[in-house]
């Protein structure tokens, strides 16, 4: 993604000299922004999809793309045995300096050789997977990390309702891409501008197909108030 553009907007919340929120600017919508706080935010401000992955959250968890570390300072403050995952090295720089014990700087398809109860990818954490093509690789690591009896919370939003829909109840999807999930992103912050990234949103019933195909059962859990939901993945019975 080239530059650290969160990493480096969260260490300058932390050092207050935090003046501006990050720019996302994506092929789907107008520009937008990130305010640099809400990445800080505590549980009361998190929304319920976040507080419920956060209740069902048990046994060793890692918090994949854990970026300022909310959800694994609250976790740790319930005594769960934590790590927080990012591949920013000023995400993990921000949770050191917040009280995070355990973290690792790495990409989740990097790490490998330790196995967790429980899987994290929270904030549309399986974003990272950037194209649906993708899914299926990202599910069989994924897969690995886990315990016989672990599971993997993820929220995703199905985002069909940014398309306009034509006379006959079908959606217009711009040329070039295989599913309309699939966001091109720029992020900016200050003087910095990363280089462009897929990512991907993923409504419910594809999440369940490729789950399904790679030896996951998927629960939908809990929606959100705005297209949004939390999943739950856990491994089939041979």
């Amino acid at each position: 993604m080239g530059s650290d553009i969160f990493g480096a907007a969260m260490l300058d919340y932390l050092n207050k000299t935090y003046k501006e929120d990050i720019v996302t600017l994506s092929s789907i919508s107008e520009d937008d922004t990130i305010p640099v706080p809400y990445l800080f935010r505590d549980y009361t401000e998190m929304p319920i999809i976040e507080q419920k992955a956060l209740q069902l959250s048990k046994g060793k968890v890692l918090d994949i793309g854990c970026g300022a570390g909310s959800h694994s300072l609250y976790l740790q403050e319930k005594n769960i045995d934590i790590t927080a995952l990012d591949s920013s090295k000023g995400a993990i720089e921000t949770c050191k300096k917040r009280g995070v014990t355990k973290t690792v700087n790495a990409k989740i398809l990097e790490y490998k050789d330790v196995t967790f109860d429980t899987l994290l990818l929270l904030m549309n954490g399986i974003g990272i997977v950037g194209n649906l093509n993708k899914l299926g690789d990202y599910l069989q690591h994924l897969k690995s990390l886990l315990n016989a009896d672990g599971q993997l919370l993820l929220d995703s939003s199905d985002i069909i309702y940014m398309f306009d829909e034509d006379e006959d109840g079908g959606y217009w999807i711009p040329p070039g891409k295989e599913y309309y999930g699939e966001v091109d992103y720029v992020m900016q912050y200050k003087q910095q501008k990363s280089d462009s990234f897929p990512w991907l949103y993923l409504d419910y019933n594809t999440l369940q197909r490729a789950a399904i195909l790679n030896g996951f059962n998927c629960e939908l859990i809990v929606e959100g108030e705005h297209y949004d939901y939390l999943a739950k993945l856990t491994l089939a019975k041979q």
